[in-house]
């Protein structure tokens, strides 16, 4: 089976619109509604079943009528609901209405009564929605989400699914909850991160005969194989432990040390070839029974190991104890790792943010790895603006700290502090569960101390965990009951099949 997948680009609303403007001489509604009406017929065989198309006061609507006229020259059974005003349409989207109706197709007010829709079209608003949706418009779209879980059929969304902001994933009010979604010329971040995934189905891209990376910058990418795949190199037969480095996990306070020994566990199976635990608790084991090749050591005798990777934070508890050893586990000279309570102590201690800012002349990476609560200490906010745009939070911690950073969340968001940033498509619910983000501490600590560069290790490390997590559902484990453990296994599988494929 091939894992291997290509990084896309990403484009936010005023991105889009600058495309739009160089492509102002094309037909771009007549292909995206061709488009949409071709996705719609695959999806609904049946010919003469019935279809119903809810079409918007934008262009977002006139996509819809041309989608409609399509169908009913295919002989589809089309009810168009129009939920605007004629003489108010943008141009172009007016002549799309106009030859609608010249082609013999008419507009209801509302959604006719005791038809079993076999498709519902949702064409109300696209990208470009300012405000929450309510109103007529809030009834049209609580009304299509009800007709499809009542008749059991796919519902389309027309670029994005109305009442999300494509750009962020927030909800604007009342939204349709897509089967699939066709989205034009581009993909949209706010599709794939927050509440985006949920309500968006199955999203596929209609480029409409342009190539937007030649016409714009791409806002962000999405994460693929690509990425790093000059790094997926097969191991020499003429090498040993020491060729794989030395993986250090700072963490594991009094009721905490399963935290520890997961990030240990899951760097020692990516291939580290010594994996280090540092213990707070001073009743520690001196042996992990699951995976006794794991080093456990003092915190102290751990910082003074030659590691050449150290990950801080899982289980680490709070405290005068902790805070002094982050302050030396960051003023050490290797890539560095903070996550969960090191974050915390970050986000509290002015002590340990100075010794941050002095570490910005060492030339050893800083990666934070945070979940929006742990983002939103960081940034002195709340976790709802982390949530609302998340994008731009994950950019501004990246920035702030001078640091890789990774916010966890559906749609994971990686961001550096030259202002790149990329959306993660692999996971599932089922890494909501204790002990998921302690795993992807160990993925990423792994890869950092075998010699990966620190963005491709921190990409290659995400999508890992996601997948990892994907192929455990697949086989039947998950998503309810998923545990971290499941997913270490699920890693070193996929990351060994992917070496195999080769470059």
């Amino acid at each position: 089976m091939n894992t291997r997948t290509r990084s896309q680009a990403l484009y936010r609303a005023a991105d889009l619109r600058t495309i739009e403007t160089l492509a102002v001489d094309q037909p771009l509604m007549q292909r995206a509604g061709l488009a949409a009406a071709d996705l719609a017929t695959s999806l609904c065989r049946l010919q003469g079943a019935a279809v119903l198309v809810l079409a918007g006061p934008g262009n977002n609507g006139g996509d819809a009528f041309v989608a409609a006229r399509h169908l009913r020259e295919r002989r589809f059974t089309v009810s168009v609901v129009f939920a605007g005003e004629v003489g108010r349409l943008p141009a172009d989207a007016a002549t799309a209405y106009r030859r609608f109706i010249d082609d013999g197709g008419s507009v209801l007010d509302g959604i006719p009564n005791g038809l079993r829709w076999s498709l519902i079209i949702d064409g109300l608003f696209g990208i470009g929605l300012q405000r929450p949706v309510g109103g007529r418009h809030g009834e049209l779209v609580a009304a299509a989400n009800a007709l499809a879980v009542r008749d059991h059929c796919p519902l389309l969304a027309l670029d994005c699914p109305s009442g999300l902001d494509a750009d962020t994933g927030k909800l604007c009010g009342t939204a349709i909850r897509a089967s699939h979604t066709i989205t034009f010329i581009a993909g949209k971040p706010g599709l794939l991160t927050g509440d985006g995934p949920d309500h968006c189905g199955t999203v596929s891209v209609a480029a409409l005969e342009l190539d937007a990376e030649r016409l714009a910058n791409a806002s962000a990418h999405t994460i693929g194989t690509d990425l790093f795949v000059d790094y997926l190199c097969p191991r020499a037969r003429n090498s040993h432990k020491g060729s794989y480095g030395s993986a250090g996990v700072l963490g594991g306070a009094s009721s905490m040390v399963g935290a520890a020994f997961l990030a240990g566990r899951a760097a020692l199976r990516l291939g580290s070839g010594r994996v280090y635990l540092g213990l707070l608790d001073p009743q520690a084991p001196t042996i992990d029974p699951v995976q006794p090749e794991l080093m456990l050591r003092q915190p102290a005798a751990l910082l003074a190991v030659g590691l050449t990777a150290l990950a801080c934070g899982p289980g680490m508890g709070g405290g005068e104890v902790a805070l002094g050893l982050l302050e030396r586990a960051c003023a050490l000279d290797l890539p560095l790792l903070l996550d969960a309570d090191a974050l915390n102590l970050l986000a509290a201690e002015s002590r340990l943010q100075r010794v941050l800012a002095e570490r910005r002349q060492c030339p050893s990476p800083l990666l934070l790895t945070p979940h929006p609560s742990e983002a939103a200490r960081l940034l002195g906010a709340d976790t709802s603006v982390v949530q609302a745009d998340r994008g731009a939070a994950a950019l501004e911690l990246a920035s702030r700290y001078q640091a890789l950073v990774v916010l966890k969340g559906c749609g994971s968001i990686v961001a550096t502090p030259d202002g790149r940033w990329f959306v993660n498509t692999t996971g599932n619910p089922g890494l909501a569960a204790a002990g998921t983000g302690d795993v992807l501490s160990g993925l990423v600590v792994a890869l950092l101390a075998q010699g990966w560069p620190a963005l491709e290790g921190l990409l290659a490390a995400v999508h890992l965990h996601g997948l990892a997590a994907d192929e455990r559902v697949a086989a039947g484990c998950g998503p309810v009951g998923l545990t971290a453990s499941e997913v270490i296994d699920g890693a070193r599988t996929c990351f060994n099949r992917w070496v195999a494929q080769g470059r």
